[in-house]
């Protein structure tokens, strides 16, 4: 595998770390303010759904990753 290929595929794993951490990040934080602000309860399956939304494009991207390391052996 060249370089150029695994400092990519390298990336590619952080920017999906730091989504999932975001996601989650922000997600608990939505639940706590939400009731705190008094906002309706579809606001909170607005934030969960958002939050689902991110999980699965990390995990098409995880997938992808390890599809590409298993191309590379």
């Amino acid at each position: 595998m060249s370089e150029e290929r695994q400092q990519a595929i390298a990336r590619k794993g952080q920017t999906v770390g730091l989504v999932i951490a975001g996601t989650m990040l922000l997600w608990i934080l939505a639940n706590f303010a939400g009731p705190a602000l008094g906002l309706p309860g579809r606001y909170a399956l607005l934030f969960d759904f958002a939050a689902l939304a991110a999980m699965i494009w990390a995990m098409v991207n995880i997938y992808q990753i390890w599809q590409a390391r298993q191309a590379d052996k």
